[in-house]
């Protein structure tokens, strides 16, 4: 198909109804409510499911019970939001139904503002609602991407019964950009063997996330993480540039990895080699490729658009093999190329402190930030 002109909200909507999406519940809030208009229009003129819910946490709820009958359902929020919708999260990752989810984010703490930024990563990643559990998330840095990505997300929760969340921002969800949609995808006609149909002629079937008896819990628990290691071996997904002979490299996803391809471009006209990894699973995340990176690059520098979240992971990774720094902009506002440019040049200018967290490193470098 030919390429069109599309915002990253719309294509994202599209994508997932020419992915099968069969219902949408959702509610009204910057900067993903295109996404909701679209599928206002669009679901009803196929014969689909659209009900904008009284509030996230109506929401949610309604796409968990969506989600008990089989059927492809699909929610969609920006960071207040989600934080409503995680007891209901966390209701259907015990029941292991799976489900689409999209997070556009957008600046906080508490209201914030519409602007993008990428704090949303711990609630995303690390799981926001209660008990032990993992969500995939895959994170795009391009309409294109956000469009590709969100039809791979209801193969996964399909596969492994799961819920996946689809990371972008307010940029990337306002933005517009050629993109190619996938051709529509004949509707589903199978129910699977798990899902709630009506019991006649067979026997009931449960799903719940209640296990008043402490072991079963226990047995449950370990279920979800054998399943999740399953998902860790399997759906690591990242993208590389420039690493084969680099000295340096960023890891930053996103729009924050957009901007650092910008980056490492100006640096390598420099001559200073630099590569960078983008993570594409910001859950599985990338960690062992990254501990393999820190034993032959000579520092790495995590960019971020909040106060530092991945950075962490990133640390885990690395396992003190090479220094670490780190460089974020935050509360909405987005990195400038030539600021990562000029943070590498540091680095390569050597040597690259240890001492510390790479955080309170960046924090003084902020000084001009009353």
């Amino acid at each position: 198909m030919a390429k069109e002109m599309m915002k990253g909200n719309e294509a994202v909507a599209e994508a997932a109804i020419r992915a099968g999406l069969e219902a949408y519940f959702g509610y009204p809030i910057t900067p993903q409510t295109e996404l909701l208009e679209w599928m206002a229009r669009r679901m009803p003129e196929l014969g689909r499911a659209f009900v904008q819910a009284e509030s996230e946490v109506a929401a949610i709820n309604m796409v968990y019970g969506a989600a008990c009958t089989g059927k492809r359902v699909m929610t969609s929020s920006s960071s207040p939001g989600m934080s409503l919708m995680m007891e209901g999260i966390s209701y259907m990752a015990g029941t292991e139904v799976p489900c689409v989810i999209v997070d556009v984010m957008r600046g906080g703490p508490g209201l914030g503002n519409i602007q993008p930024a990428q704090a949303d990563y711990n609630q995303m990643v690390h799981g926001g609602g209660h008990g032990d559990y993992h969500t995939i998330v895959l994170a795009p840095s391009s309409v294109q991407e956000s469009i590709d990505l969100t039809v791979l997300a209801f193969d996964l929760a399909e596969k492994y019964r799961s819920i996946v969340i689809v990371l972008t921002d307010g940029s990337i969800g306002q933005m517009m950009e050629p993109a190619e949609l996938p051709p529509m995808m004949p509707m589903k006609t199978e129910v699977p063997g798990w899902a709630v149909s009506g019991a006649e002629g067979r026997e009931k079937r449960y799903l719940s996330s209640i296990y008043m008896d402490a072991p079963a819990e226990e047995v449950a628990n370990i279920r979800l993480l054998r399943h999740w290691n399953t998902i860790c071996e399997n759906e690591v997904r990242y993208r590389e540039y420039n690493l084969d002979d680099a000295d340096y490299a960023i890891i930053a996803f996103g729009s924050a990895g957009r901007v650092s391809s910008t980056a490492v471009r100006q640096l390598r006209e420099q001559g200073i080699k630099v590569g960078l990894l983008r993570p594409i699973t910001l859950a599985p995340f990338p960690e062992k490729f990254i501990e393999s990176l820190s034993k032959r690059v000579k520092g790495i520098l995590v960019v971020e658009m909040n106060t530092g979240q991945m950075v962490d992971d990133v640390l885990l990774a690395v396992r003190g093999q090479t220094p670490v720094e780190f460089y974020a902009r935050t509360g909405g506002v987005i990195p400038f190329p030539d600021e990562i440019v000029s943070t590498v040049q540091r680095m390569a200018s050597g040597p690259i402190p240890t001492d510390g967290h790479p955080r309170d490193r960046w924090l003084k470098l902020m000084s001009f930030i009353n």
